[in-house]
């Protein structure tokens, strides 16, 4: 009879989420595959099992060593973000440099199997071995990863990686107005009624003229690995979309303010800026199209709260969304 790894599960807030995990067959065959992997790369299991449950992805930690870091992650997504395991290994082939390399993936079912990447960036805040400096540096290198990718968006595309292009934004804005049940029906005139408002944001950031690239669209501080000192990996791309590049400035941006205060945000955003400034457009351009971009990145991050396995309780997700529904008009502007 076959031995039953050790597990620990948390679900965190979600203890409703209806998953695949609860399914024997599903969980079986995914252990199955993961396991068969980790045998392919060398790695057998040396202690107990962490898995993570959430309405939108299962991660499965296994210990692989005696060290804390030496382990591997299994990541299974939801319909919605399954593209993220086919993503992933294609940008492993086009940005090695600032991301992980799946040790397997599996497109078909949208699972991943990835290495440890080191340390946490945020650990590294949290605990004073880096600081504000070293925001700015992993925002440049994050943008330069942008930079490289401009060519590959219509690629990104047909993996299934969602389109929030500019011109697109209105489209899906008005889905999310008529869709949300949660929003009052004064709210939702509101919103209605300040359409016109987006639509010359949308056409005043499109008049830049900075391509679309990959928005990872929530860049915030344990999505980044620092794997040795001025070097940052990026990973977990379950909510990313094609979009305005500077849209992934929303989330840091928070992050730094809520951290540092306003000051250090506009010095980040300016670090951002610096890759893009051989483009045409002038700072003060380049600036006010990134106020431009992270006003209008609520729109994907609303949608991103609707990356749910199906038949999870979305009470809480549709109140998430209307929440960025509603920031979009948000006075003042995060960045001036």
């Amino acid at each position: 009879m076959r031995r039953e790894t050790p597990s620990t599960v948390d679900r965190g807030r979600f203890a409703d989420a209806v998953t695949p995990w609860e399914d024997a067959a599903w969980r079986q065959t995914a252990l199955d595959w993961a396991e068969r992997e980790l045998s392919r790369h060398g790695l057998r299991e040396t202690g107990a099992r962490e898995v993570r449950v959430r309405p939108w992805s299962i991660i499965i930690r296994f210990r692989t060593g005696p060290a804390e870091r030496d382990a591997a992650w299994f990541k299974a997504g939801t319909p919605g973000n399954g593209f993220e395991a086919a993503l992933g290994h294609a940008l492993a082939e086009w940005v090695p440099e600032h991301v992980l390399t799946p040790l397997a993936v599996d497109p078909d079912r949208g699972w991943s199997l990835l290495p440890d990447g080191g340390p946490l960036f945020r650990h590294l805040l949290d605990t004073g071995a880096a600081g504000p400096a070293d925001w700015l540096e992993a925002v440049g290198q994050y943008a330069r990863l942008q930079r490289v990718l401009l060519p590959y968006t219509d690629r990104m595309t047909a993996l299934g990686v969602p389109s929030a292009r500019t011109a697109h934004l209105p489209g899906i804005f008005d889905d999310l107005v008529e869709s949300n049940p949660t929003l009052e029906p004064a709210v939702r005139r509101s919103l209605r009624e300040r359409r016109p408002r987006l639509l010359d944001w949308c056409a005043e950031l499109d008049a830049v003229g900075v391509p679309d690239s990959l928005d990872h669209c929530d860049l915030h501080d344990a999505q980044m690995l620092a794997p040795g000192p001025g070097r940052y990996t990026f990973f977990d791309w379950g909510d990313a979309v094609v979009a305005h590049p500077f849209a992934s400035l929303l989330v840091p941006a928070r992050a730094v303010r809520e951290r540092y205060g306003p000051e250090t945000m506009t010095r980040l955003r300016d670090a951002y800026l610096e890759p893009w400034s051989d483009l045409g457009p002038t700072l003060p351009e380049l600036r006010r199209a990134a106020t431009l971009a992270v006003r209008l990145a609520a729109v994907g991050r609303a949608v991103s709260w609707s990356r749910l396995f199906p038949g999870t309780p979305t009470e809480d997700c549709h109140e998430a969304s209307a929440y960025w529904i509603q920031e979009l008009f948000a006075e003042p502007e995060l960045l001036q």
